[in-house]
């Protein structure tokens, strides 16, 4: 895994030879093609709860949102790719608040956006913008919502997660999960759960433990060999 620290904080990642930042926020940018990359949104997961009686407060959507619009705004990306499972179901979309709905075609303004098809929304919603896609190619780089262990994937799905010791104490945070040559997101999610990357589902995609987690930090992402997450 190649990964540096850059002047400012951020941590850049290589995947296939294409370098990215990796925000602290769970967000991937690639500068040169003005892209930038979330994966497992989950909008309306709350609600979806509540509709089976587990309640959870109502405000997943509008957190996620807000932390949406806040990666948008420090990179001003010219394409969005929501990388599945951008809806917690398939009737989320209808459930959006007024004002939730405002935000999310607010955040799409001015820029093309990219919606790949999830296990939990396969049919995406078309009274938004932005164009539905299975998968899509740029480049060496191959970006979906479901995992396969290909050279040059960008995935999410498995909602990466890493349980590290510091200072004497143990702390679990999501992370990216990448060997160089692929990488899995994290769920950028409010409500959205994570992973152990010690689960055997990442052992089908990178094969060994010889692969880093960039786990996010409280104000930075930090590099750590997957062999020192338990």
């Amino acid at each position: 895994m190649q990964a540096a620290r850059r002047t400012d904080g951020e941590t850049t990642v290589s995947v296939a030879g294409v370098t990215f930042v990796a925000d602290i926020s769970g967000a991937l940018f690639w500068e040169q093609q003005s892209l930038l990359v979330v994966s497992d949104l989950h909008l309306e997961k709350g609600s979806s709860f509540a509709q089976r009686g587990v309640l959870l407060p109502p405000f997943d959507t509008t957190a996620t949102l807000a932390r949406l619009g806040a990666v948008i705004a420090r990179h001003d990306p010219r394409t969005v790719i929501s990388l599945g499972d951008s809806f917690h179901d398939r009737e989320a979309h209808e459930r959006l608040s007024p004002v939730n709905r405002e935000m999310l075609t607010g955040l799409q303004a001015r820029r093309d956006w990219i919606w790949i098809s999830g296990n939990h929304d396969p049919s995406l919603p078309r009274d938004f913008g932005g164009v539905v896609a299975d998968e899509v190619a740029i480049g060496p780089i191959a970006f979906r919502h479901e995992p396969t262990g290909a050279m040059g994937e960008i995935a999410g799905h498995l909602h990466p997660k890493a349980r590290v010791s510091t200072r004497g104490r143990s702390v679990e945070r999501r992370c990216f999960a990448s060997d160089g040559a692929r990488a899995i997101m994290p769920a950028f999610g409010s409500y959205t759960g994570g992973l152990s990357i010690r689960d055997i589902a990442f052992a089908a995609i990178f094969q060994t433990l010889a692969f880093t987690a960039h786990v996010l930090g409280d104000r930075r992402v930090h590099a750590i060999a997957a062999s020192r997450c338990y």
